[in-house]
């Protein structure tokens, strides 16, 4: 799992335009970066909600934020319209930011163990590497507490 001070691992994938995108393209600037289940679900519409209502106010502090989960790009088209939803959601249906990251792990639910994505978020500095990282988010009010950590950081 990474920790802060690590360098953020490389990103390429499809927006929900089938765009690809990079998180190199967003060098020199915040990135804020979540990993979610799955669209559509009652958390993750939370939590996306949330970074939404946030938008402009992440904009205005220079912050790019990129939603990352294993749904394809039709299902990020599905989920951006039915909410509004004004955020960048990548589709990582390989899971490959998935593990590069450390956010594709076994969970339990129910008694039941399988592999899945751990709702995870990841801040990272202008130089590329990791200010903040937590493995286990709680979605509610999480979007508003990233950006005061941002704002704090950033100065």
């Amino acid at each position: 799992m990474l920790k802060t001070g690590d360098i953020a691992p490389a990103i390429e994938l499809p927006d929900a335009d089938m765009n690809m995108r990079t998180l190199e393209e967003f060098a020199g600037s915040w990135v804020l970066i979540y990993f979610y289940p799955k669209d559509d679900t009652p958390g993750c519409t939370i939590q996306a909600n949330e970074f939404t209502d946030l938008s402009d106010a992440y904009t205005e502090a220079g912050i790019t934020v990129l939603g990352i989960s294993p749904d394809d790009c039709f299902s990020h088209q599905a989920f951006r319209e039915k909410f509004g939803l004004r955020i960048v959601l990548l589709a990582d249906v390989d899971k490959i930011a998935c593990n590069n990251y450390g956010v594709y792990q076994e969970k339990e639910k129910n008694g039941v163990r399988k592999m899945g994505v751990v709702r995870s978020s990841f801040i990272v500095r202008p130089d590329g590497t990791l200010a903040y990282v937590e493995y286990g988010v709680t979605p509610k009010d999480h979007a508003g507490k990233m950006l005061e950590f941002i704002r704090t950081e950033a100065g």
